[in-house]
């Protein structure tokens, strides 16, 4: 039998509406099955839904479930900041000074900053250079030559994405892939702005969606990964804001920051729609 629950939808890295990417979140899903959780999730036609629930964790403020179309995900990046900024505005209180959340990766700290709400990247699953094979493979997807790409490295944390910094971030913005040659493959790319920009670092990322080739508005495992690999690298400062979006009329803006062993990724948050799902 289904009953109303809260139900907010937030977009995510942006201090305006529709201009970042928005996340579908369930609070109190009790007796929701996740077969329900993931036709739900297919259902909204969005990059993923959470379901935000009582943790089982004695250090945890609240537990979530992420999903995307076909599938669980053991973390993501806005959805974790969409989901505390659903739960705060549901009357959350963190036990300490910060939010701590229960995801299928373990245990996420997120801090508040005024507006802007910013998680600790979690551990790399999977780092260092990709493989020839793989390069080659990745850069035929893009469109790319091999002389536009600076460095590449996997940017695993839950999500397998590949990662590329090309020269240029016009490069970026001038991406067409080709979706024949997706081949299940998750791409993120990187392209350094000129000195003085607006912002520091142009991204996109690319994977598989249900009907082929999806586009990211704005990612942040990706966005996680990618500050964890390109300022231990040298290539990003210690502080950055990052640009995602642009190419599909979004502006998303990524505040990454290293403190010490950890790099934050933050945003503001906006809820567009606040009522309840019934589930």
């Amino acid at each position: 039998m289904t009953q109303p629950r809260p139900f907010r939808q937030v977009d995510v890295f942006t201090d305006e509406a529709l201009l970042g990417n928005p996340v579908a979140v369930v609070l109190d899903p009790d007796g929701v099955t996740a077969e329900r959780m993931l036709a739900f999730t297919e259902w909204t036609n969005l990059s993923e839904a959470t379901f935000v629930g009582p943790p089982t964790h004695p250090d945890a403020d609240y537990a979530v479930r992420i999903f995307c179309p076909g599938r669980e995900l053991p973390f993501a990046g806005h959805p974790t900041l969409g989901s505390a900024h659903a739960w705060l505005e549901s009357g959350g209180a963190p036990k300490g000074d910060e939010i701590v959340q229960e995801c299928g990766a373990g245990l996420v700290r997120i801090r508040r900053e005024g507006e802007v709400l910013s998680f600790a990247a979690p551990p790399l699953q999977r780092s260092g250079p990709l493989s020839d094979a793989e390069l080659a493979e990745t850069i035929a997807f893009l469109g790319v030559s091999a002389d536009d790409v600076v460095a590449h490295a996997w940017c695993d944390n839950g999500p397998g994405w590949r990662g590329l910094l090309l020269s240029t971030a016009q490069l970026v913005l001038d991406l067409a892939p080709d979706p024949t040659r997706l081949n299940g493959m998750d791409v993120g790319v990187a392209g350094l702005h000129p000195t003085g920009a607006a912002v520091d670092v142009e991204i996109r990322t690319f994977f598989p969606g249900t009907s082929g080739l999806t586009e990211d508005p704005v990612t942040g495992s990706f966005n996680a990964a990618v500050g964890q690999w390109l300022i231990a690298s040298g290539h990003l400062p210690d502080r950055y804001l990052a640009a995602q979006g642009t190419a599909m009329g979004r502006r998303g803006r990524i505040r990454v920051e290293r403190l010490g062993d950890d790099v934050w990724i933050g945003g503001s948050c906006v809820t567009v729609l606040d009522g309840v799902a019934l589930l």
